[in-house]
């Protein structure tokens, strides 16, 4: 098993460097997954993981309640989505290193656990569970602005698929067609820009344009949502 003393020891004094002091015993524990608790007989970091998630949600609902005060809930809840998915905290846990602070099991090991996004994802709430608990809700909030700040400064595409969002809304009173056509290209090849008319049961409902089909029709889908929402 690798040894994770010393990694720990960096990410407890870059911690330190953002104002956050964490215990110890807690930031092990939030590293500790269940494949190492059960070899050894020790805490694996699920409870902290719990509590950690709702930290999360709390503080990213709130920031976006604060810093979008023009935005609907709808928006809001897809935005916090993205925020807070796997992906994202995933992204996050490589930014830190969290990989290579992780105790794990023999078995885990072997399979290549400290990539595993799933894992990463986890980790990085059992984090923010020991930060809780070490410095309140401050810290926490100290922290997971750190995690997620490229994406609130763009330097990372938050990734928000508002063709599910609108899938899965429509789906509710039963089945629809769905459609997407691209109506218009403009531009050289390595500047093109996309139209395309998104169509609900054959009429057409609302139009989204970007640097390719897949952006476009995102944002198609985005404006009948937004529409949706209004009534």
């Amino acid at each position: 098993m690798t040894d994770v003393v010393q990694p720990l020891a960096k990410l407890k004094s870059m911690l330190e460097t953002w104002g956050i002091t964490v215990s110890w015993d807690l930031l092990r524990e939030a590293l500790t997954h269940s494949s190492y608790a059960n070899e050894n007989d020790t805490q694996s970091n699920e409870r902290l993981e719990f509590l950690g998630d709702a930290v999360l949600e709390l503080v990213v609902s709130e920031y976006l309640y604060r810093t979008l005060p023009q935005e609907p809930e709808g928006v809001l809840t897809r935005r916090r989505a993205a925020l807070v998915c796997e992906e994202t905290l995933a992204t996050g846990a490589v930014r830190l290193n969290l990989g290579e602070t992780l105790r794990l099991g023999r078995g885990e090991e072997s399979q290549g656990g400290r990539e595993r996004p799933a894992l990463l994802a986890d980790a990085v709430e059992a984090v923010i569970g020991a930060v809780y608990l070490s410095g309140g809700l401050e810290a926490a909030r100290t922290f997971i602005r750190q995690l997620i700040s490229p994406y609130l400064s763009g330097e990372l595409e938050l990734r928000v698929d508002y063709k599910t969002e609108l899938q899965e809304l429509l789906q509710r009173s039963g089945d629809v067609k769905i459609e997407y056509r691209v109506v218009r290209s403009v531009g050289p090849d390595h500047a093109r820009r996309f139209t395309v008319a998104l169509a609900v049961n054959g009429a057409e409902r609302s139009r989204g344009q970007g640097a390719s089909k897949k952006e476009a029709e995102q944002h198609a889908a985005r404006e009948l949502l937004l529409e949706l929402e209004k009534n």
